[in-house]
């Protein structure tokens, strides 16, 4: 690289944000300047007082007060601003002196930041799915007008995204997304509806937070995946296909018009893709895993059971309708896997809620982010509402 990147990591003690950490200190022109972290204060001032950026946010005041009354200290570091709410994460995605935000908070809680730091023109290397599902429309007209570039950190778009360069966007016939399945991709429907919480958060082959966890299981992580890559890569419902493929090392597909389709592989670790984000167009030397090929592989692909993972129908569904069906699918399931999470309802009720809200709504084909955020609201009081039904 040319010169050294600025890089604030908005998320920095979940599973991505950790990652992320690794990389910054493996590599030489890649510089921490800001973190940020919500509940888990105690992660958060440790990585202050670790790695000393020069600004740290707290987003939940009620957790600061918590972790000070339990004796915890705040870091109290020579050229470090420690702030706290979460109005400060648009201060640390908009700083002047960062080139680049990691934008890795889970959920409809990473939408503000994620704007901030397109409309300030900065690299987004994109975590936060969520962002691009509920306001995808919104985001690339942003990114266009500003300059800002969006690079995926999804192992499977990050996949796309390479993919991609093999030919010229008219050439390409179908994007096909890969899936692990979960853990439940050999269970009956009439088994899954049985499943517990311990056995949902148990994923086979890749290391996440609670709410991606169960996400995979479920597949409705891949029915936002396709909704995102519909905005990244400017698809049709018809460009995109899912695949299930349980080994983890195929992270998607390029088919072109000649027949050729393109992957992208290596072990399932999300370093690479972060490391891809901060270093484009580069390719540089770093910290991810490779891919042991003196030893036997054996890669499987299997076409997805719609029948026992509805969500993925749900994905295409959105992405033709369009409008606010992204931000009400995202809020119905974070609101559904929260009550899963919290023994309300069972593992099988997650999409059938889901897809009784989405049907349920009124449907705005041109929202704006006050829009946005009124379906989103609208959505979890819904599912609140199916719950105690």
């Amino acid at each position: 690289m040319n010169a050294t990147k600025h890089i604030a990591v908005l998320g920095s003690t979940g599973s991505i944000g950790q990652s992320a950490i690794q990389v910054i200190q493996a590599i030489d022109g890649l510089h921490l300047t800001a973190i940020s972290g919500h509940q888990n204060i105690a992660a958060l001032v440790e990585q202050a007082n670790q790695l000393r950026p020069a600004y740290v946010v707290a987003t939940d005041p009620a957790a600061v007060d918590r972790f000070i009354a339990d004796g915890g200290q705040l870091p109290n570091i020579n050229g470090t601003e420690f702030l706290i709410g979460p109005e400060a994460l648009e201060t640390i995605a908009t700083l002047p002196q960062v080139d680049t935000v990691l934008a890795a908070i889970v959920g409809i809680a990473g939408l503000q930041s994620t704007f901030a730091a397109v409309s300030a023109g900065k690299r987004v290397a994109l975590a936060n799915k969520e962002s691009m599902v509920v306001a995808g429309h919104l985001l690339t007209k942003l990114a266009a007008e500003t300059g800002a570039e969006i690079l995926p950190v999804d192992s499977e778009h990050s996949a796309i995204f390479q993919a991609l360069k093999s030919g010229k966007p008219d050439e390409v016939s179908r994007v096909i997304l890969t899936a692990s399945g979960g853990p439940f991709r050999e269970f009956t429907h009439q088994a899954m509806a049985k499943v517990t919480v311990e056995q949902a958060l148990a994923h086979p082959t890749w290391e996440m937070g609670k709410k991606i966890s169960i996400d995979s299981a479920t597949m409705m992580n891949k029915a936002l995946e396709l909704i995102e890559a519909k905005w990244l890569f400017n698809l049709s419902a018809n460009q995109l296909a899912v695949t299930i493929h349980p080994q983890s090392i195929v992270h998607s597909l390029v088919e072109y018009r000649d027949g050729s389709s393109i992957a992208q592989l290596s072990p399932p670790d999300m370093m690479l893709p972060i490391q891809y984000a901060f270093s484009y167009p580069d390719r540089i030397d770093g910290p991810c895993p490779r891919l042991d090929l003196t030893q036997p592989w054996e890669l499987s692909f299997l076409p997805p059971d719609v029948e026992r993972f509805p969500a993925i129908e749900l994905g295409f569904e959105v992405i033709k309708m369009g409008g606010t069906s992204g931000a009400v699918l995202n809020a119905a399931n974070e609101a559904a896997v929260d009550a899963f999470l919290n023994q309300k309802i069972g593992f099988n009720d997650i999409v059938v809620a889901c897809r009784e809200v989405l049907e349920q709504h009124y449907f705005d084909p041109f929202p704006e982010l006050a829009d946005i955020l009124e379906a989103d609201r609208w959505a979890r009081l819904e599912i609140s509402k199916w719950i105690t039904a």
